[in-house]
Order: structure tokens, then C-alpha cells, then sequence
């Protein structure tokens, strides 16, 4: 348990490490933070394209070499993260990680499914929950103390090589096990599957950069005028479906399909689904838009931005590794149903009380209150599609949950870029209408079509090459500093909205608890 512990300690740190090293990237390589967080979105896409296909190669070749291979390929990536000369040398390193995560999170699930069964697995599988959890607090913190006392964002990324490197030793002390040969793998639903979560990640990633509807001069081509980045969010959802009804159209042959659907046979399986996809949206959101707050606007070290996270992160933490102590006293529905109340209260609270300063009570209150939620949910609607599926489905769970948890990351991230974005040239231009003491001529030498999150001295160098006054550059950054503090309150309560409609499908959550059904698969005889 100690390896696969590691394990996915190993992902969630590497994901979590990208956030608070966003100013360091940003600066080192001179682009912009949406252009710095394609990194974070590359990774998410890589695992969502692909995890599909490395559940089927994890039972063809056997998952333990599977394992082993794919770790010692994140470990290729953790050194091109350290020796990177380019931005793209990042983003590069974040796909290799990501297709090799495409494997080891299906692994984790089918060797917990093999090993743990009723109470133990619930155990096993909250484990997981908190090795993501308090991965997200190291790798807040460390990253933060190491990017302050080094002045490098690269040190944190030595530890996400030696962890590789230590669940790579662990590997030889897990128990083998023998691929299938005969298990093929649906090139069609590979393709369909992979070029949805390409062209929906595309489509949501440049919603700012190439028009939310029209076309911006950075499109790389339109569409009688239109935006291509949500023409790519609709091809993905058409092939999204096309995916769906090749699937079933296998099933009903009796050919084997690239992921059984019968882990979604019910309503409740479902909704666990979409629970899921939201829950990890709004975490990946979150965590996107603090420290782009703090780092970019604020200005304020990597260390600021991981004390302002600790809240959040050490009380995810804690509630994913006891959440589990619940199951027997109340069913998923209640967890589930109390969850999204509390990740909705705390996100309008925090759109309410949020100002300047991360570390006032009130801010840290909302930031426990949604970590309590989170940590709650993201356990209990993968412990219900575990308990729901029997031993032979388990890659086929894992495939679904690294799809769905992925693509909500890298979603949820684009989402939270062009979502801010977008606030903030809608408050930057309101405001340049609404006060005169900046005159047009002003205005017409700062290109407002190029908005973005800049700190008040990035902005007071722009201000410099122009014909401002003194008077005026205090106005202008006073304007922006507004417009910044508006954009995030209003995208908070945006997120706070995306989280109330939660509470639809997690309705529809079961409502037995885990020890009233029996286990889906038979107990082994050996």
C-alpha cells in the first residue's frame, strides 16, 4: 500500500507543483500565465486522452510492468521539467507525465480492486483521496519555501524525481501479475475518445486567447467571423457522443469495448460521474486562481501563495482520510448532498469577504469551509463507482475517473483563465468609459484588446512608455487594481453557481451504504 500510496502522491504533487510555481515560470520564460498554465491543461488532456487506452495496455502487458514502465517515464519527465530551456521544453514535460499517468491511474484502482474488499477497500481507496490531498500541501508549501529561499521554481520538481524513483524501487515488492493477451483494444473508440478530450481542452483553453464568440486577431483562422475555440468545444462533445454510441454498438455484438459501460449502467453511477467532473472543476479553479491572484497581481512570493493555500489544502486532507468513518452511519446521497451545499456557501462567501489580504479570518474561514466539502466529495463518488463494479471492471473504473478527473482539471483551469480574463477587460473597459481623467488619447496607446492580470509595477512600466502624468498612472493602476478585485469576486460567484447545480446529480447519489450491498465480485478462492 506504502507504493501505490506513493503513487498517486507522486501525480498530485506534480499537478500541484505546477500552480505555485506559475510566477516562476512565468518570469523565467517571459510569457504570459494563461500561456504558463497550458502546462497545467497539457497535462490533464494527456491523461484524459489516453487513459482509456492504458487501462486496456495495463491488462494486455500486465500491470506491473505497465507500472514500471510508466514510472520510470514520469521520472523522464521530472528531468525535463529541471533542464526545460523553453517554455515549450514545459509543456512537452507535462504531456510525457500526463500520458504516463493515463496508466498508473487505472493501475492504482485495479490492484486496490485485487486486494482490498467491503470496509478495507473504502480504506484503500479514501487513502488515495488523502495522498492527493496532502500532496496538494507539500507541494504548496515546499514549492513555495523552496521558490523564496532559492529564488527557483525548478527545486520542488527534484522531489517529483525522487519520488518517481522510490515508487520505481517499491515496484519490485509488489506482487505480479500476468497480461492478457487477448484483450484488444478498440482503435475507433480510441480516436473518437481522444480527439472529444483534445478538441473540448482545445476549445475551453483559448476561449480567452481566440474570442468567446467572435474571432480575436489571435485565432488561428474563423469561421465566418466566429471564434474556433468553441467550435472545438461542440466537435468534442459530437465525438464525445459518437463515442458513446460505438461503445454500446460493440457491446451489443459482444465485441470488447475500449471501457464497459455497465460501470454506468444506473442513474447513480452516473451522477457520481458528473459529481465528480464538478467537484474536480472547482478544485482545479481554485487552485488556478489563487496563486495566478497572488503570484501575478499581488506580486507576493511563491511561500505567500502556499500559506494562503494551507487552509484549503490541509483540510482536504483531513476530510478525505476521515470522511470514510461516515459511510456507515450515512448513505452517499446525504455525503454527497452536504458537500455541494458546503462548496456553494463557501464560494459566494468567499466572492463576499475576499480582498487584498489572503490572511484575513474570513478568507480563511471560506477556504476551510470548501476544503471540507472538496475532500469530502472527490472520495465518496469514487468510492461509490468502486463499490458499484466488480473485481474485472476495475481498470475500466479507473479509466472513467482518470478521463473524468482530468479533463475537469484541465477544463476547469481554461475555464478559470478566460473566465477572469474575460471579467477583468469588461472591468478595465467599463472603467476607462466611466472615469475621464484618462482621456482617449490615453486610452488609444494601451491596447485594451490584450487585457491580462499584470502586478501594479508591470503595469506602471507599461503606463511609462506612454504620454501619462504622474496623476494619471495613479489613477490608471488604482482603476486596475479595482477591476481585479471585481473580476475575482464575480468569477467566485460564477463557481459558486457551477456548484449549486451540482446538487442535481448528487441527488441522485445511492442511497444504501456501503456495508448494506453486497460485493459485486466473487471472493476469491485461493
Amino acid at each position: 500500500m506504502i507504493g501505490l500510496f506513493l503513487a498517486q502522491v507522486l501525480m498530485s504533487f506534480n499537478v500541484a507543483a505546477l500552480p505555485v510555481s506559475l510566477g516562476g515560470i512565468v518570469e523565467s520564460f517571459d510569457v504570459s500565465p494563461t500561456v504558463a498554465s497550458s502546462a497545467i491543461v497539457t497535462y490533464g488532456l494527456a491523461v484524459a486522452a489516453l487513459v482509456m487506452v492504458g487501462a486496456k495496455l495495463g491488462q494486455r502487458i500486465g500491470w506491473l510492468l505497465a507500472f514500471r514502465i510508466v514510472i520510470a517515464t514520469f521520472a523522464a519527465s521530472a528531468l525535463m521539467m529541471l533542464l526545460g530551456p523553453s517554455i515549450a521544453w514545459i509543456i512537452a514535460a507535462q504531456a510525457v507525465a500526463g500520458a504516463s499517468a493515463a496508466i498508473i491511474v487505472p493501475a492504482l484502482v485495479a490492484l486496490i480492486a485485487e486486494n482490498y474488499h467491503g470496509p478495507q477497500q473504502a480504506t484503500a481507496v479514501g487513502s488515495l483521496g488523502s495522498a492527493r490531498a496532502i500532496s496538494g500541501v507539500t507541494a504548496f508549501f515546499l514549492g513555495g519555501a523552496l521558490g523564496s529561499l532559492i529564488g527557483d521554481w525548478r527545486p520542488v520538481f527534484v522531489i517529483v524525481l525522487a519520488l518517481a524513483v522510490s515508487v520505481f524501487l517499491l515496484s519490485f515488492r509488489l506482487r505480479s501479475d500476468r497480461g492478457d493477451r487477448q484483450v484488444q483494444i478498440d482503435v475507433v473508440a480510441a480516436v473518437l475518445i481522444g480527439l472529444g478530450v483534445v478538441m473540448l481542452t482545445l476549445g475551453f483553453n483559448n476561449l480567452n486567447a481566440w474570442g468567446v464568440v467572435l474571432a480575436t486577431d489571435g485565432a488561428p483562422f474563423d469561421l465566418l467571423g466566429l471564434s474556433p475555440a468553441p467550435v472545438l468545444v461542440l466537435v468534442g462533445i459530437v465525438l464525445g457522443q459518437a463515442f458513446f454510441i460505438w461503445t454500446r454498438r460493440r457491446m451489443r455484438r459482444g465485441l470488447t469495448p475500449l471501457v464497459s459501460l455497465d460501470v454506468l449502467r444506473s442513474s447513480r453511477e452516473r451522477a457520481a460521474v458528473y459529481a465528480m467532473f464538478v467537484v474536480v472543476l472547482l478544485e482545479a479553479a481554485l487552485n488556478f486562481t489563487v496563486p495566478l491572484y497572488i503570484q501575478i497581481v499581488q506580486g507576493r512570493s511563491p511561500f505567500d501563495t502556499s500559506l494562503a493555500m494551507m487552509p484549503f489544502n490541509l483540510t482536504v486532507f483531513v476530510t478525505a482520510t476521515l470522511v470514510v468513518r461516515f459511510y456507515r452511519r450515512y448513505p452517499p446521497r446525504t455525503i454527497g448532498l452536504v458537500g455541494f451545499v458546503l462548496t456553494t456557501s463557501a464560494l459566494v462567501w468567499l466572492a463576499f469577504v475576499v480582498s487584498n489580504n489572503w490572511e484575513t479570518l474570513p478568507t480563511i474561514l471560506g477556504l476551510v469551509v470548501f476544503g471540507i466539502g472538496q475532500g469530502a466529495l472527490v472520495t465518496l463518488v469514487f468510492n461509490v463507482l468502486v463499490t458499484a463494479a466488480p473485481r474485472e471492471l476495475a481498470g475500466d473504473v479507473g479509466s472513467i475517473r482518470g478521463t473524468t478527473q482530468n479533463l475537469a482539471s484541465a477544463v476547469g483551469t481554461a475555464f478559470a483563465g478566460a473566465l477572469l480574463v474575460t471579467l477583468l477587460s469588461v472591468g478595465v473597459g467599463r472603467a476607462v468609459v466611466e472615469h475621464p481623467e484618462l482621456p482617449p488619447e490615453l486610452v488609444a496607446q494601451v491596447d485594451l484588446d490584450q487585457v491580462n492580470f499584470v502586478s501594479n509595477d508591470a503595469l506602471r512600466e507599461v503606463l511609462s512608455g506612454t504620454t501619462a502624468t504622474p496623476e494619471q498612472v495613479d489613477a490608471a493602476v488604482e482603476l486596475n487594481e479595482a477591476a481585479r478585485l471585481r473580476a475575482l469576486q464575480l468569477g467566485l460567484l460564477v463557481l459558486g453557481g457551477l456548484s449549486a447545480l451540482a446538487l442535481g446529480p448528487a441527488s441522485r447519489l445511492p442511497t444504501y451504504r456501503p456495508h448494506e450491498i453486497p460485493d459485486p465480485s466473487p471472493e476469491p478462492t485461493d
